[in-house]
């Protein structure tokens, strides 16, 4: 492939997508280049500060339970005071939340604390998600959401590198950079992002009323795709959660797992954007169910793992899974998502993430300890041959999508009322409708 096609290619990648996207990207990318409490939590509680892996996974926990519980309200907060609002409260305080921790000592201190981050970093997650549903036109949100997935974890991969060497020197050092990096992108918002929640009518002043958290509940096909969410992100969570303890149950280093797991990292950064172009005006049905049975049984072929080559490739087949499904995914649950309810929606959405981070570690634990790391990956296949099942099911029974800028219709673009109208890419013979 030549310079002048792969140019092209990048190119056509990022082209077309309004200027307010691109500063949302770059807080993202700021703020995962900072990700250092969810990476060391663990080793600073039981290296640094000498308490026991069992206290270390209550931290754990409760860092989870504080995701669970702000995901709602976050929601909530992102549909009544705007996006805007919402993102500046969410990163002040968690810059705030995250410095503390760094200088608490007493174990009920840090539990409470710790608590407190996970609602704060999770709060600023349906904001993110419902203002690049305002700002970004329906036939390209599956390219935006994969963009945004690539900074995630381009910032994830450098701050893994980085906060190593930081934790050498100092932990503390490591909190507070968190925390700088977070008012940062703070500012980023309040200098250069304007509201995007759709402009308010009398018109749709009364079914706005009517979209509150219990409308979502009873969104029978939204609550499926939450729980197919919810079954996808408990087996992705067994890369972290299952599978370096299934390792070392199997005479394996931590230098051995950071060596497979690194794989998942350059595979995303790597792959992405060039998958995301083949898939992204393909069936979502087809995408979904082959994402569910390559994260499933992808994480099935551990059990038959004997070298670190073969516990790469299992790698390699459900990092591949996560590459389609979580665009795809995501633009799915935009389809679904009325125009002013995307904050409450994007919060139940977000909070299935939460909840399988709660449940993977039970489940993981208990599983390998009562019956061995060969059950855990043959739950994984049984609960990836579900999803599969789900999604066709559910995405069987899909109305056909609204077309681009449909007022008021549930997964229509609504532009900002500040921002600029984005350029109108150029159309491919790889672009149909329907996507």
């Amino acid at each position: 492939m030549s310079v002048a096609t792969l140019r092209r290619a990048a190119k056509e990648s990022v082209s077309g997508l309004p200027r307010e996207f691109w500063w949302l990207w770059t807080s993202t990318l700021v703020n995962r280049l900072g990700a250092f409490v969810a990476t060391f939590m663990a080793l600073y509680l039981t290296l640094e500060r000498g308490y026991s892996a069992s206290f270390a996974g209550l931290v754990a926990a409760l860092h989870g339970l504080g995701g669970v519980i702000s995901s709602l309200g976050a929601g909530v907060m992102a549909d009544r005071m705007g996006r805007r609002p919402t993102l500046l409260i969410a990163q002040t305080s968690t810059a705030a939340s995250v410095a503390l921790l760094g200088f608490m000592e007493h174990p009920a201190a840090i539990a409470v604390v710790a608590c407190l981050v996970g609602m704060t970093s999770n709060a600023s997650r349906p904001a993110v998600q419902a203002m690049m549903a305002d700002i970004v036109r329906p036939e390209d949100r599956v390219r935006a959401f994969a963009l945004n997935y690539w900074a995630i974890n381009l910032g994830f991969a450098i701050s893994s590198m980085c906060a190593g060497l930081v934790a050498e020197y100092s932990y503390l050092a490591g909190f507070l950079g968190e925390a700088a990096l977070t008012l940062v992108c703070a500012v980023l918002v309040f200098l250069r992002l304007p509201e995007s929640r759709p402009e308010r009518s009398a018109a749709t002043a009364k079914s706005e009323a009517e979209v509150g958290l219990g409308t979502v509940l009873r969104d029978g096909r939204f609550m499926g795709v939450v729980g197919l969410s919810f079954l996808i992100s408990l087996i992705f969570m067994q890369g972290s959660v299952g599978l370096p303890v299934a390792m070392g149950l199997d005479g394996w280093s931590p230098s051995d797992y950071g060596l497979v797991i690194a794989v998942n990292g350059v595979l995303i950064v790597a792959l992405q954007i060039p998958v995301t172009r083949f898939i992204e005006h393909r069936d979502p049905q087809r995408l979904l169910v082959i994402s569910a049975l390559l994260a499933g049984y992808g994480f099935g072929l551990t059990a038959f793992a004997g070298s670190i080559g073969v516990y790469a490739l299992t790698v390699c087949v459900w990092t591949l899974a996560e590459i389609i499904n979580s665009p795809t995914q995501m633009g799915l649950v935009v389809r679904l998502s009325p125009v002013h309810g995307r904050g409450r929606y994007q919060g139940v959405y977000t909070m299935s993430w939460s909840v399988a981070a709660l449940v993977a570690p039970l489940m993981a634990g208990y599983v390998i300890d009562r019956f061995g790391s060969a059950w855990l990956w043959g739950s994984c296949a049984a609960i990836g041959t579900v999803a599969a099942l789900g999604y066709w099911a559910l995405m069987r029974r899909l109305p056909e999508a609204e077309p681009a800028g449909a007022p008021g219709a549930p997964g229509a673009s609504a532009a900002p009322v500040t921002a600029e109208a984005p350029e109108k890419p150029e159309k491919t013979d790889a672009q149909v409708p329907g996507a």
